[in-house]
């Protein structure tokens, strides 16, 4: 896949959390390299109804899902032409657009499986000009996986060591590790809720959106019966391939466990242990060779949390990837201008050992710039 001049690649996401758009330029001859990267907020009014959406699905107007799926893609749009102006880069110097699109209901189990992203493609490449390629997971759902984690394929390449066992650690509105063991597949599961427990009871209990570095979930204390009845939810001991989401680990999945009388700080508290908890206890049990821990995504910047893991993990090195040379707030837009690339070569972009599937599959549709 190499070139006489490197490619550019821009990757787009907005994770669970919906909290805005992350957007990367790279290239990957002879490796990875992120030329530019920026997060761009979502308009307030547009968070709320993504928030509202994901979860009251049951609910939804079809012209509101409409609606949603050219505004979403509209802010891609601008999101992308924004960080080429920061980069001083020509919209005709960028291959493709790798653009994951917002989840809105992911159900990968079931008699009918199926993944949901809105941010219209088509209005992307006709509004920057450039080629996208998106709707990723479906692919890998259609041929029996669970369309996720898509990123271990990226942090394999990209991340692994040749000798020492390492896992990366994605910290978004969900957890999931991908476990680098040398000479074994590799196993890339989400663990369980990182931040979005965490956010929403903020949002609920003091009317803000997060909990800056964990300050008023260190201000309370840890419930330990309210955090055994959270722990002993079955998905956490369930065996990958797993994958989860907003949809599943939601307040009303809080509310139907949470006691009558408990300080919301202490909730808050117990809440960031049971992500903590659950991570740890995740890699316990899948890869208890692991001695380095790499994190990324928005929960590196909660220090309560980063906290709560090292005291989890006692005997393993917890560092950001930023140690490995890659920001922590951009790998997984890295990891779909890398998907991108892997469309437009006809390359597979799953690992069956991580999502299930009957076999690899090329990964994403492609639409073309608008002639």
């Amino acid at each position: 896949m190499a070139n006489a001049v490197p490619r550019l690649y821009l990757g787009l996401i907005s994770g669970t959390s919906a909290d805005g758009i992350d957007a990367v330029l790279a290239r990957f001859e002879p490796r990875l390299e992120v030329i530019a990267a920026r997060t761009f907020a979502y308009p307030e009014r547009l968070r709320e109804r993504i928030v509202a959406l994901a979860r009251n699905a049951a609910a939804i107007q079809l012209d509101e899902l409409g609606r949603l799926d050219v505004e979403i893609g509209a802010c891609f749009a601008e999101a992308s032409l924004a960080l080429l102006r920061d980069a001083g880069i020509r919209a005709a110097e960028v291959t493709a657009i790798g653009s994951h699109g917002q989840t809105v209901c992911h159900r990968p189990d079931g008699p009918h499986p199926f993944t949901l992203q809105l941010g219209d493609p088509n209005v992307i490449a006709e509004r920057t000009g450039i080629t996208t390629v998106a709707d990723f997971r479906r692919a890998d759902v259609a041929a029996g996986g669970q369309g996720a984690p898509l990123l271990p394929a990226l942090h394999a390449a990209a991340l692994s060591h040749a000798s020492v066992p390492r896992a990366i650690l994605n910290l978004g509105g969900i957890a999931n590790v991908t476990l680098l063991v040398p000479g074994h597949p590799v196993i890339g599961f989400d663990t369980g809720p990182a931040n979005c427990l965490l956010d929403a009871w903020s949002m609920r209990a003091r009317g803000m959106p997060r909990d800056e570095g964990g300050t008023w979930a260190r201000s309370g204390r840890i419930d330990p019966n309210l955090l055994a009845r959270l722990l002993e939810d079955p998905y956490f001991a369930a065996a990958p391939p797993k994958s989860t989401g907003r949809e599943y680990f939601n307040l009303d999945w809080l509310d139907a466990r949470l006691p009558a009388k408990v300080e919301p700080a202490d909730v808050q508290a117990t809440l960031l242990r049971l992500s903590a908890s659950s991570i740890a206890d995740a890699l316990r049990m899948r890869a208890p060779v692991v001695r380095e821990v790499y994190a990324c995504g928005g929960g590196v910047h909660n220090a309560y949390l980063m906290e709560g893991l090292r005291a989890e993990l006692p005997g393993a090195r917890l560092e950001t990837t930023a140690a490995l040379g890659l920001d922590p707030d951009f790998v997984e837009a890295a990891g779909f201008a890398w998907l991108a690339r892997a469309r437009l070569e006809n390359l597979p972009g799953n690992l069956t050992s991580v999502t299930g599937a009957r076999g690899p599959r090329v990964l994403g549709a492609v639409y073309p710039v608008p002639r």
